[in-house]
């Protein structure tokens, strides 16, 4: 049985709720009527119970609408979420009274009808009876319903803060397990090894990028966000090293066009360079293409498919763990898309 929570109540694509908000609408006409020990027909009880049941989820709508949503990110500051949460208060506060105002004004004028005389004279005798006491009745209702909303937000942004901190220490971890890796150091040494021997000018340049590699990834590893040049510069230093050891077996394209204002997760483009180079095979009668580009919004990683006749098991760092963390981060989704001839990750770049 799902447990019953704050979210679940007001949840309306559940009948329960529906059930719930009429259950307390007939509570409320329960202590209208034992509060008026005069007696009331029926047609006027079912009135005020239909006044509360049409307000209730009028202001629970409203409420999901303004309030509820993925917008409120941890990167968001206090002071910005606060913000944020004081205008939409005052935005719900007045769609939901002029909403309120006229349900209650339409059933007074209707209550008029029962009772036998125009909505003029309705009109006239709630203004001068009712307004008072439905004006700070319908306010307190609502303030008290925006704060269970606010905290209803702030518990959900502290959710995704701590699960995004989580998803953070998984990243950081896998991330230099997968670089630091004795395959790949293995690999390094043995170029750098052979290259002392023969080009010392260009052992000591793969040493240099080699270094970069690794120091951009201590120093960066646990930021959400990094300007996309220096993700660009990280991405040519890892295929430098990749080039020396594969010479003309991997191609490299960047397009630099729009890359100015923009950033990026940390190690998101190296994490698809490798992705690409493990996965596919290459050589030089029919090298593995890989091509980056800005299209909008998002940062385009293509490679040419060439599956490798054995598949590579996974090290754990993958196409998941980095959509998972960039949905956490910027709300939006890594869309990954495959066809008979290219693989392609498109990558949502942030402000």
């Amino acid at each position: 049985m799902k447990k019953l929570t704050l979210n679940n109540f007001v949840d309306q694509k559940r009948p329960a709720s529906h059930i719930m908000f009429a259950v307390i609408s007939a509570l409320s006409v329960v202590f209208t009527l034992l509060k008026n020990k005069s007696s009331i027909p029926f047609a006027e009880i079912f009135l005020i119970f239909l006044i509360g049941l049409l307000q209730l989820e009028v202001f629970i709508f409203a409420a999901r609408k303004i309030f509820a949503g993925k917008d409120y990110q941890p990167s968001v500051s206090g002071k910005d979420f606060m913000r944020a949460m004081l205008i939409r208060f005052m935005v719900f506060i007045t769609l939901c009274f002029v909403a309120a105002f006229v349900i209650i004004l339409i059933c007074w004028i209707g209550l008029g009808f029962l009772r036998g005389y125009g909505a003029d004279v309705a009109i006239t005798e709630f203004f001068e009876y009712e307004f008072s006491g439905w004006f700070r009745a319908t306010v307190g209702g609502l303030s008290i319903g925006a704060l269970i909303f606010i905290i209803i937000q702030w518990q959900d942004a502290l959710k995704r803060e701590q699960k995004l901190r989580e998803e953070n220490l998984v990243f950081q971890n896998e991330t230099l397990r997968s670089q630091v890796n004795p395959h790949f150091l293995f690999n390094s040494l043995n170029t750098v090894s052979s290259l002392i021997q023969t080009d010392p000018a260009r052992a000591d340049q793969f040493v240099g990028n080699l270094a970069s590699v690794y120091r951009y990834i201590l120093e960066n590893g646990k930021k959400d966000k990094v300007p996309i040049q220096a993700e660009l510069e990280l991405t040519n230093r890892y295929f430098d090293l990749h080039r020396v050891r594969d010479e003309e077996k991997i191609t490299l394209n960047v397009d630099y066009t729009g890359a100015d204002s923009f950033q990026i997760l940390p190690v998101s483009l190296l994490i698809l360079i490798e992705n690409a180079i493990k996965h596919n095979s290459a050589t030089r009668e029919r090298p593995l293409n890989i091509s980056i580009f800005f299209e909008g919004d998002n940062l385009v990683v293509r490679n040419s498919l060439q599956k490798k006749a054995s598949g590579v098991k996974s090290t754990g760092i993958g196409l998941k763990n980095l959509g998972e963390r960039i949905s956490l981060i910027s709300g939006r989704k890594l869309v990954v898309e495959e066809s008979f001839d290219y693989f392609t990750v498109k990558i949502p770049l942030l402000k």
